[in-house]
């Protein structure tokens, strides 16, 4: 199936595609047709991993292609029915025929653009979710244990898989560090936007005088690399300590010295993980996290050039930015990088973050679009 070809019609709804995004949407048509045949190959669909991999971009495509030719329907409608009008017993059908054709014209132009922004193929990986305790002693690490619930329970209602890499509790509830692996799809292009801080704003359980606290927690969530990026971590740059695993985990996990703790000697950056009875699982892991967090370093370093260029909406996603205030006493969720304010937070506490990350995704592609349109100017 080879392209279509691109001949365009008149415009009669003033308002077509550019012509720069209807060739793009064309290489779309034509890379369907590619798949489409890669997918019939038995020598594809005996490899696994690259059935998978041909497969997921086949139901991207598809989307894109399917909408496109949707939109190029619409179009040859309107066109048809402005022929119409000239016959006086068309007329008033035809004339609601336009309104309604060109109404959604215009909202498929809207649903294209966006299906032809710029993703990042880290979007589809699984994910790191690390939470720190910050400043306010035990009251932050209590803190940092909602956000855990709150994360843990969204993970369980959009299907994802959640286990915890490491964790250092605190002695009275909460943790001082936790860190999960978040496995799903699309996990980090959900989540990626809440890496930052996270400030919280109530009065704590062992308060007498009921006065307001504020204490913060950071967030950082890491892309999973694949494999051969972990195995590309030069080994004589590591170096490797095994000790005995502390807290919840039997009588065994304490006997033995099977949690690991991995240090990157150049850039001294160091992951853990104590899960597990194996010392070579825990390994294994701590590997993946070191690697993730390598990867982030570097990620944050290329956003922070960027930002020297344009501040984005979002931020770059760096621990410091202060990105959210959770406001017991007046039930309130602030999320400062897009003025977002939702008035429920203990739902949202329970997990319920579909609306908050919706916004987020929804600011970042108009950045996006407006960037595309400046360049298109």
């Amino acid at each position: 199936m080879g392209p279509s070809p691109n001949i365009q019609p008149p415009d009669p709804t003033g308002s077509a595609v550019k012509t720069f995004l209807r060739q793009q949407l064309e290489r779309y048509v034509q890379r369907l047709g590619e798949l489409d045949f890669l997918l019939s190959r038995e020598d594809i669909m005996s490899d696994m991993a690259q059935y998978r991999t041909i497969s997921r971009e086949h139901a991207q495509v598809t989307q894109v292609a399917g909408r496109y030719q949707r939109y190029q329907q619409v179009e040859a409608d309107v066109a048809a029915a402005r022929e119409m009008l000239e016959d006086p017993d068309m007329a008033e059908m035809a004339a609601e025929e336009i309104a309604s054709g060109e109404a959604e014209v215009l909202q498929l132009e809207d649903e294209l653009q966006r299906l032809l922004l710029p993703k990042d193929p880290d979007d589809e990986r699984n994910a790191f979710l690390e939470i720190r305790a910050g400043t306010g002693g035990d009251e932050s690490a209590l803190f940092a244990g909602d956000l855990f619930r709150m994360y843990t329970r969204h993970a369980e209602r959009a299907g994802w898989r959640v286990e915890i890499v490491s964790a250092n509790e605190s002695e009275l509830g909460g943790y001082k560090e936790v860190v999960l692996r978040v496995e799903g799809d699309g996990v980090f292009g959900q989540l990626r936007f809440e890496s930052g801080g996270h400030r919280v704003q109530r009065v704590p359980a062992t308060e007498t005088q009921g006065r307001i606290h504020t204490s913060a927690c950071t967030v950082a969530v890491l892309a999973e690399p694949d494999e051969a990026q972990a195995v590309q971590i030069n080994p004589a740059d590591l170096r490797i300590d095994t000790f005995r695993a502390s807290g919840a985990g039997g009588q065994h996990i304490n006997k033995t010295d099977s949690a690991v703790r991995i240090t990157h000697i150049p850039t001294g950056i160091v992951a853990e993980c104590q899960d597990d009875r194996s010392q070579h699982r825990n390994k294994a892991k701590a590997l993946q996290v070191l690697a993730a967090r390598i990867q982030e370093k570097e990620r944050v370093e290329r956003a922070a050039k960027d930002a020297a260029l344009r501040k984005g909406l979002i931020g770059s996603g760096d621990r410091s930015d202060r990105i959210r205030t959770y406001n017991f006493p007046q039930g309130r969720l602030t999320d400062h990088r897009i003025n977002l304010t939702l008035y429920k937070l203990l739902t949202i506490m329970e997990g319920d973050l579909t609306e908050v990350l919706a916004a987020l995704r929804a600011a970042r592609e108009a950045e996006q679009l407006a960037e595309l349109e400046a360049s298109l100017a």
